[in-house]
């Protein structure tokens, strides 16, 4: 009786549970997050200009790249997952800065790779016996190019080509689009605006498996709109960034994220992301890492870490990475 009591009152409070549309929607690795640095300021790095840049988070940000980019990254994920990532970001510079007389880099590319997937799936043929192991494969490329039409507004644009490997010859293919935009009110204070997955989807053939029966189907990709604002300080060396991101899922995420370089070459970063403004059942994802740099004659060689709490599993995330700065 006491059983049976617990099991009621749990499938009570399932069904009575206000659940997230976009954890059904496709295309979830994509939504992760991008490398140590912006998954350890809880992705809300969209208006953030300073640092090692990708366009991931706004196709915008590459023409206010610094130095030339390559970085690494991989993660400790529990459920034999993988996440992966690697991306190069590259300015051009044209013309000079009015303040201080260097080049100004007015426009960006940055390309990139994000990879995940799960192994050690235990396969049964319909007798429940064993075939062997299978895993699935889903990937994203991207290349994004900007473009600063003067010191204060910038404009983006990036294509995404996904590839997902679901079972045997069941794989599918996608293009999509992120369209993002920034503006620098002072050299401190920057905002940001983008629109993710726009025309993004899955179309799975499945007649190669299962013959006459085999049917046509469309997934979607939610479409994701991102407002970001983001404050640097000049004393302390401080950078702290909000988002609020909506989607036609019916989300509106708050995300807030902070950078202090705590001396010249470590950085200590902290985050919060998926804070559901309205559904406060949704857990929330904090997150926390660091960035250490260190500079030879003709480049600078950095390390990350990143770590995040992951509801619903059995152990939380941790991101390394490397950057090589040049």
């Amino acid at each position: 009786m006491i059983k049976k009591l617990v099991l009621i009152l749990i499938f009570a409070v399932t069904i009575s549970a206000q659940y997230s549309q976009i954890s059904i929607k496709p295309g979830a690795f994509s939504r992760m997050g991008f490398g140590a640095r912006g998954i350890g300021m809880g992705d809300a790095v969209s208006a953030v200009t300073k640092g090692n840049l990708v366009s991931y988070y706004n196709p915008a940000l590459s023409a206010f790249q610094e130095m030339n980019s390559a970085q690494v990254g991989y993660s400790f994920l529990s459920l034999d997952r993988s996440l992966n990532f690697l991306s190069f970001t590259r300015k051009f510079e044209f013309g000079k800065e009015k303040e201080t007389d260097k080049p100004r880099a007015t426009a960006g590319v940055s390309a990139g790779v994000i990879n995940s997937g799960v192994s050690e799936i235990d396969g049964r043929d319909s007798q429940g016996q064993p075939t062997g192991d299978l895993s699935t494969s889903e990937n994203q490329f991207f290349l994004g190019l900007s473009n600063r039409f003067s010191e204060k507004f910038a404009i983006g644009i990036a294509a995404k080509f996904y590839y997902y490997k679901l079972y045997e010859n069941i794989t599918s293919t996608s293009i999509g689009f992120d369209i993002g935009a920034i503006y620098k009110f002072s050299n401190n204070l920057t905002a940001s605006f983008v629109i993710r997955d726009i025309k993004s989807k899955y179309e799975w053939d499945t007649s190669d498996l299962f013959g006459t029966d085999g049917r046509n189907t469309e997934d979607i990709f939610p479409v994701i709109k991102v407002f970001g604002i983001s404050y640097m300080f000049d004393d302390p060396n401080l950078i702290v960034a909000l988002e609020f991101e909506k989607s036609n899922a019916e989300t509106n995420y708050l995300k807030i994220g902070a950078e202090y370089n705590i001396f010249k070459d470590l950085y200590l970063r902290a985050g919060l992301n998926n804070w559901d403004i309205q559904n406060s059942e949704i857990p929330v994802r904090p997150s926390a890492g660091f960035s250490y740099f260190h500079n030879f004659e003709s480049f600078i060689l950095g390390v990350d870490y990143a770590f995040r709490i992951e509801p619903y599993s059995s152990s939380d995330q941790h991101i390394i990475g490397i950057n090589f700065n040049f």
